[in-house]
């Protein structure tokens, strides 16, 4: 079976979530501990979920992208592996440079806690494709204000990084940017939470889409 590999910090709350939305589109979660590297050659793909890693001391994802795991992650990213960071974890592959930009602190200065609508501006070939075009998902973040200057923001433009954008933006990002992708179209993140709208009892399912579009390995369905 295809595996997904998903990191853990001290701190990470959504990877329980991520483990069950890996299971319920066919493929095998693992477990990737903070202090280890890891051989990543046998991994599909890799999900850096969200939640507090380190308490967001310092400067939110900052701890976090200087352990063992995320030099593994950076060195699956560069050889073309799908990685997908998710609040915390968009911060995160930030802060380690595999995305452009920064996390910074929402405009009202208030952590925010509701659902949102997204537009697809660019499809992913791995994370969701065009199945995720305006859906309807979580947020849940105190800094998920997306910000990169003038020029920073015409270069992911221009190069069709931008991967999601709000309806109605509720933190203050840059050109309602929800979510981008790197230049290879690899790595991606985003602040909203596709984990936790899996199935209708929760508010929603369109979050599965995320999931159910990742490479299998041969013969897979």
């Amino acid at each position: 079976m295809s595996k997904v590999g998903i990191a853990r910090f001290l701190g990470t709350n959504c990877d329980r979530d991520v483990w069950q939305a890996v299971q319920a589109v066919g493929l095998e979660p693992l477990w990737m501990w903070y202090q280890d590297q890891f051989d990543w050659k046998g991994l599909e793909a890799i999900v850096v979920p969200g939640g507090f890693s380190y308490g967001d001391y310092l400067r939110s994802g900052a701890l976090a992208s200087k352990t063992a795991v995320m030099k593994s992650v950076v060195e699956a990213a560069q050889a073309g592996v799908p990685v997908m960071g998710i609040c915390n974890g968009f911060q995160i592959l930030c802060e380690v440079g595999l995305l452009p930009g920064a996390l910074v602190r929402n405009e009202s200065l208030r952590f925010i806690d509701e659902w949102v609508d997204l537009t697809l501006t660019h499809a992913n070939p791995y994370w969701g494709s065009s199945a995720i075009a305006d859906c309807h998902i979580p947020i849940a973040h105190g800094d998920g204000r997306f910000f990169v200057d003038p020029d920073q923001l015409k270069e992911i433009q221009d190069n069709e990084q931008v991967w999601l954008r709000y309806k109605n933006n509720p933190n203050g990002s840059v050109s309602d940017i929800a979510g981008v992708m790197n230049k290879e179209k690899n790595v991606v993140g985003l602040m909203p939470h596709p984990e936790r709208a899996l199935f209708e009892w929760m508010g929603g399912s369109m979050g599965t889409a995320f999931f159910a579009s990742l490479p299998r390995k041969e013969g897979e369905q």
